[in-house]
C-alpha cells in the first residue's frame, strides 16, 4: 500500500487520517446554513481541528440540486476561507471540494492541499491545476453523471467493478498529467449516481478497493443509503449508522474518511485500531 504525502505529512498503510466537513453553503443537506458565515466557518475549523481532524474539506456548492452557483460565486465562498485558514492552521492539510478546474486554480494560489473531486473527472483540467501546483487530487466514481444532478433508475452490471475500473482509470491519468502517485486518494462516493442497494454493496466490498493500492477515501458521514438502511432515518438521526459504517471501512482497510463530527470519527476509528492491533502475548 502506499504512503499518503499531503502537505509534507505522511499518512502510511494502517493509519487513519479524519477530514471534517466545513461547507459554506446556504443549503447544505446536513447544517442548513449554519456555517455560511465566514466567521462560523472559521469556527467550526477551529473545532474541527480540536476534534482530531487531520484534513479539512472546504465546499462553497451543495452537492445535490438546488440554486446554481457559478465558479464567481464558489471562489467568493472558498478562496479567503482556504486562506485564512492556512494563515491560523499551518500544518493542516486543506482540501477543497470543488469540480472545476478555474475554482482549483485560485484555491491553490490561497493555500489548498487538496482539490476533492467528487464529480468524478467532469473537467479533466483539474488535475493538471493539482499537477501545477504540486498538491493532491480526489478521484472519485459519481456514476458519469452531471454534478450536482440525480440520476433515476442507475443501474450497474457489477457496481464495484464500476467504481474500482473507473477511479483507478482517473487516478493513473492523474499520475500521468503529473500528479504525485503519493498525493492521489480514490472515492467510491456513496449515493453519487448509486442508489442505496449500491453503496451498500460498495461498503460490504470496500476491500476490494483497497487490494488496488490506493489509498480509500470513504464519505459516508449521514448520507441517505445510511438513514434508508435505518428504516428511513432524517439526517440529524443517522450518528449511529453513521459511525458503524466508518467503523466497517476502517476495518477493511479505508484510510481517510470525511465526516461532519471529527470528535466521534476519531473515537470511533481508535476502537477500531485498538481491536486490530496484535496483543501481547499471554504466558
Amino acid at each position: 500500500m502506499t504512503t499518503l504525502h499531503l502537505r509534507g505529512r505522511e499518512f502510511r498503510p494502517g493509519e487513519f487520517a479524519i477530514m471534517a466537513v466545513v461547507n459554506r453553503t446556504p443549503d447544505s443537506f446536513f447544517d442548513r446554513g449554519r456555517t455560511y458565515g465566514f466567521a462560523a466557518a472559521l469556527e467550526a475549523v477551529d473545532g474541527a481541528v480540536a476534534g482530531g481532524a487531520d484534513i479539512v474539506d472546504i465546499g462553497g456548492v451543495k452537492a445535490g440540486p438546488g440554486d446554481e452557483v457559478d465558479p464567481a460565486e464558489e471562489i467568493r465562498r472558498v478562496a479567503d476561507l482556504v486562506a485564512e485558514v492556512r494563515r491560523r492552521h499551518p500544518r493542516l492539510v486543506i482540501s477543497v471540494d470543488t469540480w472545476r478546474a478555474e475554482v482549483g486554480e485560485v484555491v491553490a494560489e490561497a493555500g489548498a492541499d487538496l482539490l476533492n473531486d467528487t464529480w468524478g473527472g467532469v473537467d479533466p483540467n483539474l488535475a493538471s491545476v493539482a499537477a501545477r501546483h504540486g498538491i493532491g487530487l480526489v478521484c472519485a466514481h459519481a456514476g458519469r453523471v452531471a454534478p450536482r444532478t440525480r440520476p433515476h433508475r442507475v443501474a450497474y452490471a457489477d457496481v464495484v467493478a464500476d467504481v474500482i475500473g473507473y477511479t483507478v482509470d482517473l487516478a493513473e491519468r492523474a499520475v500521468a498529467a503529473g500528479v504525485s502517485r503519493e498525493s492521489i486518494l480514490i472515492d467510491p462516493a456513496h449515493d453519487f449516481g448509486k442508489n442505496t442497494w449500491h453503496s451498500l454493496e460498495i461498503s460490504r466490498r470496500l476491500d476490494e478497493m483497497v487490494a488496488t493500492g490506493w489509498p480509500v477515501l470513504v464519505a459516508v458521514s449521514n448520507k441517505d443509503f445510511v438513514g434508508e438502511t435505518l428504516g428511513g432515518l432524517p439526517v440529524d438521526e443517522r450518528h449511529a449508522g453513521t459511525m458503524a459504517t466508518l467503523a466497517v471501512s476502517a476495518w477493511q482497510g479505508a484510510r481517510v474518511f470525511r465526516v461532519h463530527d471529527a470528535a466521534s470519527a476519531r473515537a470511533a476509528l481508535a476502537t477500531v485500531a485498538g481491536l486490530r492491533m496484535t496483543p501481547a502475548r499471554q504466558e
